[in-house]
Parts: C-alpha cells; structure tokens; sequence
C-alpha cells in the first residue's frame, strides 16, 4: 500500500520554509509520495478561528520572533526574521506550485526557490517577474506555468486544497495529513515521523 503525506502551505509562512527539506527527507526515507497542496491561508484562518499576524496579541508576535530564531539555528537554515517584501501576496507563487502539482512539475523545488526567495533573499513572491524567474530556475517554461495559474481547473485545485484542508482539521501552515490525521506545524515533523515508522492506527478527534 502506497503512502501519502498531504502537504498544505503557504510560501508566505516562514515554518513551512523551515519544514520543506525535512519534510522531504522524512518521506524519502519512508518511500512517502507527497502530495503538494498549496492553500489560501486567510481563508483557513477565517474558519478555524486563526489571527492574521498584525492582528495578534504582541506577546504573541514577540514569541514568533523567539521562535524564528530557534528554529534557524536548528535547522541551519538561512533566515530573514523581516523581510523586505513581507507580507505580500503569495496567491501567484502557490498557484504556479498547483500548477506544477498537477503537471507532474519539479513542485518541491520550486517551493523550495519561492521560499527562499522571500525568507532568505528579499525578494517579492507576490511580483510576477520574480515568479517567472523563480520558474525559470528549475527548468520550466514560465510563460506556460503563469498563463495556466488562472485556468479554472487550476483554480478550482486551489478551491479545493482549502475544502480539504479544512475537513481534515487544517488550522495553519504548514500541516501535514497522513491517513486524514493532521499534524500542523513543522514543529511536528517528529511526531510524523514516529507515524510513519509505527504505521500506527490514525488518532482522531475524541
């Protein structure tokens, strides 16, 4: 029997930049297929009760902040805590990544180049151009990948990934469903691994 991970995200959430390579390493290890379902974040937020994060309590911003910065150093990973292009709208990058789920494209890699792109290099993901280069960048042909971000099969993928997200309990990115248990954050990529190794039963709600 195969293994997925459904993956929803973001590339405007800095805890999904900081999950992406575990994620990947932790399913290649356990032969895991990940289905990429990239997800308009407000709108989950809207109906589960989430803040934007203008809107939260300062405690809550200032703890944002500690944690960035022990998340950078635990997963080595370059990190700008604000960046110069934050927040933007992230609604054409995560389209050309549905874009990419659904054509059989290098999906991880460019989330991979999207995230760094406003997480490490200051750079404007909501910007068309950099969305272009960014595709350019792993080998496929731009011009197609954005003209095919608003077909209405691409869009309705995107509808759906926050309809499913939603059923399964998705309160935030980034969150990962194995067998409809959801485990948010990356954060939990511990807890995720130590499912797919037991092949344990899914917990549900009680």
């Amino acid at each position: 029997m195969s293994i997925q991970i459904d993956y929803f995200y973001t590339h405007l959430s800095p805890w999904a930049y900081l999950g992406h390579q575990a994620l990947l390493d932790i399913a290649a290890s356990y032969g895991a297929a990940i289905h990429f379902r990239p997800v308009n974040l407000g709108e989950v937020f809207a109906q589960t009760g989430g803040l934007p994060l203008g809107q939260r309590h300062p405690a809550r911003q200032a703890y944002r902040f500690i944690e960035m910065q022990r998340w950078k150093e635990k997963r080595a990973l370059p990190l700008t805590f604000k960046p110069a292009h934050f927040p933007t709208d992230p609604k054409l990058s995560d389209l050309a990544a549905v874009v990419l789920q659904e054509t059989g494209g290098p999906v991880a890699s460019f989330s991979l180049k999207a995230f760094q792109a406003i997480w490490a290099e200051d750079r404007d993901i909501g910007d068309p151009d950099t969305v272009a280069q960014l595709l350019d960048a792993v080998g496929v042909n731009a011009t197609q990948v954005l003209e095919k971000t608003q077909d209405p099969a691409i869009l309705q993928s995107f509808e759906e990934n926050k309809k499913r997200a939603l059923s399964w309990g998705v309160i935030g990115s980034p969150a990962y469903v194995l067998n409809a248990e959801p485990f948010w954050g990356q954060d939990r990529l511990d807890l995720l691994e130590d499912a797919l190794r037991s092949g344990r039963v899914p917990y549900r709600p009680l």
